[in-house]
């Protein structure tokens, strides 16, 4: 018996040319999605729309977030022990006279009213995810030569410290970074054109492990349920282009998809929210019209 089933798909947003890259987060007691609005997949307007939701089937539009000199890319939500809101996103630059990327960091209390953008990290590394253990953790990758993914912390949300280069070599990016109750750090991370690697690192974070994940993935996002099992969306590209749940193997970083989801061509880069035995994935995919955005509600039953 698959303990994923599928309840509903809902097609929440698709107004904008290209609306892509999201991702969710439960917030005073209402689900909140952000993703990228555009005139493409890539081009120099990409803003970040805000919707949210009291139920998880009708959304509306609270918030769009810009910025006049960049391109606004892959925004990810955390909320802080004090009850702040932040939202991690990264700018394209217009200008790329001296540097073409700029990682930025917003805050709000009520998730509708913002503040300004403050630019954090380094130039030309690409923040990814923000992750809490004691201190707000973010990966981040480097745009361009030499290749590195970074870990980073930070206290205050403004200055981010490096911890060290968690891996270099081919080109790997995008992240999914947890922690286990005892402080082991996990991460998912994608590589091109390579399969994902699966890594592990004890306190401080300094040597890290990696495993092949089996396959190539995009638009890594993985939690952990209360049982231990660790599960993960991602964009998988065997045979069809597809979005889908899979079960990360905590030993062997193998990867076992177990849900595809409803989609196609351009997609993935999902948001996971776990309430209960209730999984909602936030997700875009463009296998009906045009990319939209997708809400999926799972029910998570026990292990067989």
């Amino acid at each position: 018996m698959n303990s994923l089933i599928l309840h509903s798909v809902k097609n929440i947003w698709q107004q904008a040319p290209h609306n892509a890259f999201t991702d969710l987060i439960a917030f005073n007691r209402a689900l909140w999605c952000v993703f990228r609005e555009g005139s493409d997949h890539i081009s120099p307007d990409g803003a970040f729309r805000i919707l949210q939701s009291s139920n998880g089937d009708q959304w509306h539009s609270v918030a769009l977030i810009s910025i006049q000199h960049a391109d606004l890319r892959d925004a990810k939500f955390s909320l802080t022990p004090a009850g702040t809101l932040l939202l991690l996103g990264a700018g394209v630059l217009h200008d790329k006279t001296l540097y073409s990327h700029q990682s930025y960091i917003w805050q709000s209390d009520d998730g509708i009213c913002w503040s300004e953008a403050q630019p954090v990290g380094e130039q030309n590394i690409w923040l990814w995810r923000m992750t809490w253990q004691q201190k707000l953790y973010a990966v981040g990758y480097k745009v361009g030569q030499p290749r590195l993914v970074r870990l980073y912390n930070s206290t205050d949300y403004k200055s981010f410290t490096t911890v060290t280069d968690i891996y270099s070599g081919s080109y790997a990016n995008e992240s999914a970074l947890l922690f286990e109750p005892d402080g082991t750090a996990l991460c998912l991370l994608r590589r091109d054109p390579e399969h994902g690697l699966f890594g592990v690192s004890q306190p401080p974070y300094t040597d890290w492990h990696w495993q092949d994940t089996g396959g190539r993935i995009g638009g890594p996002q993985c939690l952990q349920l209360a049982d231990g099992r660790l599960l993960a969306c991602v964009r998988l590209y065997d045979d069809k282009v597809r979005t889908s749940l899979c079960w990360v193997d905590r030993h062997s970083g193998k990867l076992t998809e177990t849900l595809p989801l409803p989609s196609g061509g351009d997609c993935s880069y999902a948001g996971m929210v776990l309430q209960g035995t209730t999984l909602y994935v936030s997700y875009y995919s463009s296998h009906e019209t045009t990319t939209a955005i997708y809400l999926a509600v799972v029910s998570v039953l026990a292990a067989n």
